[in-house]
C-alpha cells in the first residue's frame, strides 16, 4: 500500500474487514497497515487526515479516533501497535519512534462522538512527539505533551508535560527518573 489513497479510498489485499481505507490517509512507501479497522472512528474531514511516513508499521488494535478537524502525522520508520490516538486537533509522531501496545495518546480527558462538544474540556492540545521516541505498554500521553527526540516513557506511565530530549520519564503521575548520555 503506497502513497496518496484515490478517492473511494483502497482495500487491503491482506484485510478481514471489508471496507476501504478512508480516502483522506496517505500511506508512505513499504509501509504496513493491519487493517482499515483501524479507521473506523475516523470522522476528519481534512484532505489528509492520516499521514504515515515510509517503512512504518501500524499493527493489530491501533486506532484513528480522529474528530472532524483532527490530523495525525507519523513519521518514517515508525512502530505502533495497538494504540489508540484519540484527539480533535493534531497529533505528530517522529521518525524512529515505537509506541508500544494498549498506549493511549488523547487530547482530551474523556471521549466524545464527532459532533459533541465537551463542556470544560478546553481547547484541544496537540500532541508532539519527537523522533527516536519509545513509549512502554500502557503509558498515556495526554494533550499538551510534548516529549523531545530520544526520550523514553516507561510503562503505565501518565504524561501531560513537556519531556526534554533524552530523558527517561516513568510513573503515575510521570516524572523525570533519569537521562541517557550523548556518545561521544
Amino acid at each position: 500500500m503506497n502513497g496518496p489513497m484515490t478517492d473511494s479510498g483502497t482495500l487491503l489485499s491482506h484485510d478481514w474487514y471489508p471496507r476501504p481505507v478512508p480516502a483522506n490517509v496517505v500511506v508512505g512507501a513499504r509501509s504496513w497497515v493491519h487493517s482499515a479497522f483501524a479507521f473506523l472512528h475516523c470522522r476528519s474531514q481534512r484532505p489528509v487526515a492520516v499521514s504515515i511516513g515510509h517503512d512504518t508499521g501500524i499493527y493489530i488494535g491501533t486506532m484513528f479516533c480522529l474528530g472532524r478537524e483532527a490530523s495525525v502525522e507519523i513519521g518514517n520508520f515508525g512502530t505502533l501497535t495497538s494504540v489508540i490516538l484519540s484527539t480533535g486537533g493534531r497529533i505528530v509522531i517522529g521518525d524512529h519512534s515505537l509506541i508500544s501496545v494498549r498506549v493511549v495518546l488523547a487530547d482530551s480527558w474523556a471521549a466524545a462522538g464527532p459532533d459533541v462538544t465537551m463542556h470544560g474540556a478546553g481547547e484541544n492540545k496537540d500532541i508532539v512527539i519527537g523522533e527516536n521516541v519509545w513509549i512502554g505498554a500502557n503509558a498515556i500521553v495526554l494533550g499538551g505533551a510534548r516529549i523531545g527526540d530520544n526520550a523514553i516513557i516507561g510503562a503505565g506511565a501518565v504524561v501531560d508535560f513537556e519531556v526534554p530530549a533524552n530523558a527517561i520519564v516513568a510513573g503515575n503521575p510521570a516524572r523525570i527518573v533519569g537521562s541517557l548520555r550523548a556518545d561521544k
